[in-house]
């Protein structure tokens, strides 16, 4: 009888064991009649854009672990636990406007380092139950991006001073809507990322948990009226793609919103309501759009949230039109002397980022659409060596052709104080 009480025991033990393991196993992230969720619950995020972490997962130049893993502790204790991430760089490192290293050297041809890299960031995100977004392309010249895909395909380069050039930068990129060449190019690149198995996990890609969505590109444009035709065929033949490839993880387009539709509402609406498409995004630059005064960083920020405003709420109508989440993934604001230093203080840049970690919340609070937000952008423990990146400094966010420190949120700043209060109530 003792046997059997004892065998009784042991197999009620071990029932109740696996029926918690399968409620606490790692879920998808899931769209669910308008709403991120995972395991079914709504999920709401304060997360920040970490475009480096493959770079920085690798063990080659430009490779820290043990600054990896400190960065993701930091971050997960202070609430962050949404990245997003670029998969790789493209073309031959050296350009002074492009990061370094690369992923792509060549069409079809990779730095396995960094593939690496991407790999390792992957598997520690695994392990501390944080998410990645991972974008595969980019309109700008400082991962390579469309200027790269042209420049393979025989239609020159961007200039030498990037879109310090703007006029000749958005005439020569344009050209990438109608490429069809860099199209093959790209989708192929898609194939071979998607399709790939994490060398310290042994899941496949499309498998793994930690990635909560593939994003076509960081910033997509079609930088021309007359290209955006051509631009929404070569969107829609990537989601479907990825679709194709990939049936459990989200797609995203990594869009701007007007801003990034050549001012055209009807446009943004039109590319976001593509079925493969699950939440839209938006990005916000109060600097770039001339929101503000950067001689006056502190008195323009009233100014600089009252048009951030408006501009979320006039996509968030677009969102809820088509009755899908919407995430402010790009947000960035000065430091208030507008200086590139870890001494000048960021009292106008926490009131801005209080405006939009607060909707997140009041969206979490009434079932809304606003899903979360991704500041730009982590600097974390690193430290700007120069003005400008070279070669190897810490990588601190900013992109090698901007002023390094530029939008940075270090461990010091007082943001990460805001931060933590704010995912707190999440």
């Amino acid at each position: 009888m003792k046997k059997l009480i004892l065998l009784a025991a042991l197999t009620l033990s071990l029932f109740s064991c696996s029926e918690k393991k399968a409620v606490t196993a790692p879920s998808f992230v899931k769209q669910k009649e308008g709403k991120l969720t995972i395991n079914d619950k709504p999920y709401y995020f304060i997360g920040t854009n970490f475009w480096f972490g493959a770079i920085l997962g690798s063990e080659g130049q430009g490779g820290n672990r043990e600054r990896l893993l400190k960065e993701l502790d930091f971050m997960k204790e202070n609430g962050i636990n949404n990245l997003r991430v670029l998969v790789g760089a493209d073309g031959h490192s050296g350009q002074k406007v492009k990061v370094m290293p690369t992923l792509q050297i060549e069409p079809g041809v990779y730095n396995d380092t960094i593939f690496d890299g991407l790999d390792f960031l992957m598997a520690e995100l695994g392990k501390r139950d944080m998410y990645a977004v991972l974008y595969l392309n980019n309109s700008w010249e400082w991962s390579g991006g469309y200027g790269q895909y042209l420049n393979w395909a025989g239609r020159g380069d961007v200039p030498e001073a990037g879109v310090q050039d703007w006029p000749v930068f958005v005439k020569h990129v344009a050209q990438y809507a109608d490429c069809d060449s860099c199209h093959t190019s790209f989708l192929n690149h898609v194939k071979h990322v998607i399709t790939r198995t994490n060398r310290y996990t042994g899941k496949k890609y499309i498998d793994d948990t930690a990635i909560m969505s593939w994003q076509v590109g960081n910033e997509p444009r079609s930088f021309s009226d007359e290209g955006k035709p051509a631009f929404v065929k070569w969107l829609k033949e990537t989601t479907a793609l990825i679709r194709s490839l990939d049936p459990n993880h989200l797609i995203s387009l990594g869009n701007e919103g007007t801003k990034g539709c050549e001012e055209d509402m009807n446009l943004f609406e039109q590319i976001n309501s593509d079925p493969n498409v699950d939440y839209l995004t938006i990005h916000i630059w109060p600097k770039n759009w001339s929101w503000i005064d950067p001689t006056q960083v502190v008195a323009s920020v009233d100014t600089a949230i009252t048009e951030t405003d408006k501009y979320i709420d006039n996509h968030l109508a677009i969102a809820k039109k088509l009755n899908k989440p919407m995430v402010i993934e790009e947000f960035g604001y000065p430091r208030d002397n507008h200086k590139y230093t870890l001494d000048d203080t960021t009292v106008a840049r926490d009131k801005y980022y209080s405006n939009i970690f607060s909707k997140i919340i009041s969206s979490k609070e009434n079932n809304g659409l606003i899903a979360g937000c991704n500041f730009w952008t982590w600097g974390g423990f690193g430290r700007p060596a120069h003005t400008f990146w070279e070669p190897w400094d810490d990588y601190v966010g900013d992109p090698s052709q901007e002023e390094q420190g530029l939008n940075s949120v270090f461990d010091t700043d007082t943001t990460i104080k805001v931060i933590k209060s704010y995912t707190q109530k999440l």
